[in-house]
């Protein structure tokens, strides 16, 4: 969100107390939790100059029972208590159908009820966004955020990362079905990629996962529990924004 010198929000909660549904006076208002929302709030707080208001719909914390376990995405998938339940419009390419679109309604947002599977998207993607005009997103110039949120043990240097807040694993191979596929992927033709975060994606390798220790990673507990503790940042769960009302510019 843009800062404004002084922005009013209309807090609609029920779990409120009268003070913190008044009107409040924030430098920066993040509407959102999740994996924009959730960085740009903690970032925003970490120079100590700005108040920050971190505005979350969900009422559910980084610590949810069903969130840490990665296998526990089973029972937030379709829950309403943390999931937006959204349906894509129906298409042509599906068939007209519309399309279940899970997204997440607690702390740290989707990133707090999703799959954990870890996968940055296409060098091409990225250069051809920068061709089109898009300045400072192509490949080169996003890796080096990309590297900055993770720490990982997987591939080189060159391009990951291995100080930032995201631990990146790879899934463990609890059975011998894993080598099994991989070698049989491997006997058609399809390359074994050790890293599909790394020079290439394409290829053959076990899942990289957003999980450490068996508990998920998400920007709740990566970024905002950390930056809670933080007196300039306040965080509002229960609290929808339902409008944005500008005064002047």
């Amino acid at each position: 969100m843009s800062a404004f010198s002084t922005i009013q929000s209309h807090l609609e909660s029920t779990n409120q107390t009268h003070e913190q549904t008044q009107a409040d006076t924030s430098d920066y208002v993040v509407v959102g939790s999740g994996s924009a929302g959730g960085v740009v709030a903690s970032r925003l707080s970490e120079s100590g100059k700005y108040k920050i208001l971190c505005l979350e719909a969900g009422r559910r914390g980084a610590n949810y029972i069903w969130s840490r376990p990665p296998m526990g995405v089973v029972f937030m998938i379709d829950n309403p208590a943390v999931d937006w339940r959204y349906y894509s419009e129906p298409n042509e390419s599906h068939g007209n159908r519309q399309l279940y679109v899970p997204r997440g309604k607690m702390l740290g947002g989707t990133s707090a009820i999703n799959a954990t599977i870890y996968n940055r998207g296409q060098r091409l993607d990225y250069d051809t966004w920068g061709q089109m005009g898009c300045r400072g997103w192509s490949y080169d110039e996003v890796l080096p955020f990309l590297k900055k949120l993770e720490s990982t043990e997987i591939g080189s240097d060159e391009y990951r990362g291995r100080t930032g807040p995201i631990k990146v694993t790879e899934a463990s191979k609890i059975s011998s079905f894993y080598d099994l596929f991989i070698e049989s992927a491997v006997s058609v033709g399809i390359p074994y990629n050790p890293d599909y975060s790394g020079a290439t994606q394409e290829g053959v390798a076990m899942a990289q996962q957003t999980v450490y220790r068996g508990r998920r990673q998400s920007t709740a507990t990566q970024y905002l529990e950390p930056a809670s503790k933080r007196p300039n940042l306040r965080i509002l769960s229960g609290s929808e924004a339902t409008s944005l009302i500008l005064e002047g510019k």
